[in-house]
């Protein structure tokens, strides 16, 4: 599915920015940083229309934000299964070596069982080490 279909899919409106921005994450097929996204961007990258732009994503469920740490901030593409259902609940593998950012879409994050009273509405898991390709 390409840019302009997904946004169609999801009835947000289309511009520039936005297509360049899921572009950039589809034709990577990995989470992206701000930088990485702004490379592919090239000139038409502004810095407050790119933050606008990743909140309608975001709002929209076509991107998740991933952060791994104070300074490191990622962007994933998500995937639409059947029924148009969005699989972000998920954990994220951060490589220590290269500085890579994989979504786990099989590694599910649990339910967990809070006290009375409490009620969950977003969970990150970051698992840390070597990707397999720095590991071997």
């Amino acid at each position: 599915m390409n840019a302009t279909e997904i946004l169609k899919l999801h009835e947000i409106k289309k511009t520039p920015g936005r297509i360049a921005i899921i572009n950039a994450l589809v034709n990577y097929n990995q989470p992206l940083s701000e930088n990485e996204i702004k490379a592919e961007m090239q000139e038409m990258y502004d810095r407050i229309t790119f933050y606008r732009n990743v909140q309608a994503l975001t709002q929209a469920g076509i991107i998740h934000k991933i952060v791994i740490d104070n300074t490191t901030v990622k962007y994933g593409i998500n995937h639409c299964d059947h029924g148009h259902q969005h699989q972000n609940e998920h954990a994220h593998f951060f490589c220590e070596q290269c500085h890579s950012v994989v979504c786990l879409e099989e590694v599910k994050i649990p339910e967990y069982n809070l006290p009375s009273g409490y009620k969950c509405t977003e969970s990150d898991i970051i698992i840390k080490g070597k990707c397999k390709k720095c590991n071997q």
